[in-house]
């Protein structure tokens, strides 16, 4: 395999998590009769340009498609996080009325729903027929398509070029990258500004965040990688800021290189020389994933086996991608974890894929009482702590997986 951005042979593995179903391709009890569709999940590493990435063994379309359950407003803290976004960027860049915003990746309208009550025009793209629905309900202006060159020259002799692009966790999702940046760059007005968030691979390296791997995720981005990215297909890395969500992410701002307005800021070089001396250029950096992946695995299913022996009954919460990921490296099935409940009406009732195990209401834990309740969307955990705070009526403890075992 080549670097899906500079082409150079990739030999430097970071992680193999075995094979595995698309992390949301949730089963309907019908599919349960059939055999399911799994693949290797293995990352390598480029060593000339440093990007991370899967291995090629699944096309976008097969996992954002007609049924893709994930939905981003189901999330408080996530639309916090949207409403804050909006009111910075209009702050910033003096957006108003008169300004065109476009999200690439828009999902289910909670980002564009603050763009709107504002009064500023605004559309989305969403390839996934679900979430762009949800997105249309609120009032949203969709494009229900795949974005990359096709799209965005289409939409520029449309006359609607943005004064803002919104890009919230869609980079690491696109097999081509080369094609989606540059779709950016030819999208922007003259003067326009992108922002892109997405997890910070240090963050998943150093805090063995193993489990944010998975086969929608094509890409895992340092910011060293992206601004090589960016420069080779057009745009200029003018400011970045770090962010706690996802367990650590990065907001990067970009402009066109050759009409950008904006002068660089000092965090980018700064952030920049960090990733240099941390030895984010140093095939050592990327050799010990495999190892506490594999410590954390091992550690979990013997925590449910305890509590298995102990007569302990075990619930999970959140049928987050994320925990698709553990479950199926760990092997664990239904014996050990026997349901997972969800507030998304679009995953209840249906399965987990690869291990199979039953999504229900969050109803479900006030009737059955369970005596542990394990976060699988640790990233949430703080959030979901308070929002399950009634489970320590009945004696119940929540505890989170990764990157140990641990009570909260």
């Amino acid at each position: 395999m080549n670097c899906r951005h500079c082409a150079a042979p990739l030999h430097l593995p970071l992680i193999d998590l075995g094979k595995a179903p698309p992390s949301n391709a949730y089963l309907e009890p019908a599919a349960l009769a059939r055999p399911e569709s799994s693949y290797p999940l293995r990352v390598m590493v480029c060593e000339q340009c440093w990007l991370v990435q899967t291995e090629d063994f699944t096309r976008a379309d097969e996992v954002f498609n007609a049924d893709y359950a994930y939905f981003s407003a189901y999330s408080a803290s996530w639309l916090k996080h949207a409403e804050r976004y909006v009111a910075d960027m209009c702050a910033r860049f003096e957006l108003n009325v008169h300004s065109l915003v476009a999200e690439v990746a828009a999902n289910d309208g909670y980002l564009l729903q603050y763009v709107r009550a504002r009064g500023i025009p605004c559309y989305g793209i969403e390839p996934t027929a679900s979430t762009a629905a949800a997105a249309r309900a609120r009032g949203i202006d969709i494009i229900e398509a795949f974005f990359g060159m096709p799209l965005a020259t289409a939409l520029v002799e449309a006359g609607r070029q943005a004064d803002l692009i919104a890009a919230n966790n869609v980079l690491a999702h696109v097999p081509d990258i080369n094609d989606f940046v540059r779709g950016f760059t030819a999208l922007l007005k003259p003067q326009g500004v992108a922002t892109f968030e997405f997890p910070q691979l240090r963050s998943l390296i150093e805090g063995a965040q193993f489990d944010t791997i998975y086969h929608e995720h094509f890409s895992y981005l340092s910011l060293t990688a992206v601004e090589h990215i960016f420069a080779a297909n057009g745009l200029h890395v003018f400011d970045v800021q770090a962010l706690p969500t996802h367990g650590g992410s990065l907001r990067v701002f970009a402009q066109r290189a050759d009409t950008g307005q904006y002068p660089r800021a000092p965090v980018v070089d700064a952030l920049l020389a960090d990733e240099l001396a941390a030895g984010m250029k140093d095939p050592a950096y990327y050799s010990g994933l495999q190892a506490r992946a594999e410590q954390t695995r091992n550690g979990l299913v013997a925590w449910l086996t305890e509590c298995r022996k102990a007569g302990l009954r075990v619930a999970g919460y959140g049928a987050a991608a994320k925990g698709n990921t553990l479950l199926n490296f760990a092997g664990i099935t239904r014996e050990l974890l026997p349901y997972v409940v969800d507030r998304n009406p679009a995953k209840q009732g249906r399965f987990l894929p690869g291990s199979r195990i039953p999504v229900k209401t969050e109803d479900t834990l006030s009737e059955d009482r369970p005596d542990v309740v394990v976060l699988l969307p640790w990233n949430l955990k703080d959030e979901l702590a308070e929002q399950l705070a009634y489970v320590r009526k009945w004696g119940g403890r929540l505890a989170v997986a990764v990157p140990a075992v641990e009570w909260l």
